[in-house]
């Protein structure tokens, strides 16, 4: 069986990547694009890279027939998705990859994205898209809140550690390092090339960081208790990719056991030998994610590092996955592209 597929929001770069991915996949044929500013374009004039694909125009949302469409991809700025999937037909299959749905509780929305939840009635169906954790929730959904990709990163290095009980819950510091296309691709002073080249910054830092609603939401309902982590992150000169440092109270070994125990049947999540440790090169373009654990210096710490790429596994490629569940597709379909190297 074909599905057909829109995408809302494909002149983005999660968009864009979305289309990337489902172009090769064996059961999904993209039956709609759109996008704002560029309505009336073809993907080929906002995107070159993808001038060999037979692809429809962009339209505006309100030209989608949704009557024909089995699952819609929302690639949507903040805020924007909440109105536009609240006006989408009731039978629909969504998978959302903004961060308007993530969080359960919709006071902790608006603590973190300064402005009301639009839609709460559908907030109650949503599930949180982090496919590992969530597969059986996916399979029954018909809403799903793709995650924060430093939250994805972030939980896949922790979640296991906090569920064996093997670290001190109460001293987390996640450092962490990502590439620009996290910032999406809106025109920012910011990220000219001439302010981001050749250093690096950190932003968001004590604590203001929206993924921190996604961290303390999901690691203390795991823990059953409250959880609280440091996290910084930091934005570096490049294209793709997130490394995250996690120094953890525990025994290494232990840490490094349970990720191995967690993680050992999971097709792109893999846990490296201990003391081998990742980089976002090994991981770019797909929809891996790889965990390394050292000790330190210091006895009874340890520190784990998480590579992913934003853009794959941080996002469109996790939405292709949950994707996959909802239709009742193989999970790993469409997303088993090797790394891109050099």
């Amino acid at each position: 069986m074909t599905f057909r597929i829109a995408i809302l929001g494909a002149s983005g770069y999660t968009g864009a990547e979305l289309v990337r991915l489902i172009a090769t996949h064996p059961q999904m044929e993209i039956a709609a694009l759109s996008a704002d500013r560029k309505a009336g374009m073809e993907m080929a004039a906002v995107f070159p890279f993808l001038r060999h694909l037979d692809l429809p125009k962009l339209v505006k949302i309100d030209e989608v027939d949704f009557s024909r469409i089995d699952l819609c991809f929302c690639a949507l700025p903040h805020a924007t998705s909440q109105e536009v999937i609240a006006k989408l037909p009731r039978d629909l299959k969504i998978v959302d990859l903004s961060a308007d749905f993530r969080l359960r509780d919709p006071a902790e929305y608006q603590k973190w994205y300064g402005q009301p939840h639009a839609a709460v009635e559908l907030q109650k169906e949503a599930v949180y898209g982090l496919t590992e954790f969530y597969r059986d929730e996916i399979r029954k959904g018909r809403l799903i809140a793709g995650t924060g990709c430093n939250a994805a990163t972030g939980q896949y290095a922790l979640r296991p550690l906090i569920a064996a009980g093997v670290i001190d819950l109460d001293d987390i510091v996640i450092d962490l390092k990502a590439g620009v296309s996290g910032a999406g691709r809106s025109l920012k002073e910011n990220l000219l090339h001439a302010e981001l080249s050749g250093g690096t910054h950190s932003y968001s830092a004590g604590g203001k960081h929206r993924h921190l609603g996604e961290f303390d939401q999901e690691f203390s309902k795991l823990a059953g208790r409250e959880v609280r982590v440091q996290f910084t992150p930091h934005l570096l000169p490049m294209n793709r990719g997130i490394l995250a440092t996690v120094y953890v109270k525990g025994d290494p070994a232990a840490v490094h056991r349970a990720l191995e125990a967690a993680y050992a049947q999971e097709t792109f999540l893999q846990v490296l030998p201990f003391g081998a440790l990742p980089s976002t090169r090994d991981v770019a373009g797909s929809n891996y994610c790889h965990i390394g654990v050292t000790g330190d210096r210091i006895p009874g710490r340890a520190v784990v590092i998480a590579v992913l790429d934003n853009l794959t596994k941080g996002s469109s490629g996790q939405a292709l996955q949950n994707a996959n569940l909802t239709l009742g597709i193989e999970e790993t379909t469409g997303l088993m592209l090797a790394p891109l190297f050099p």
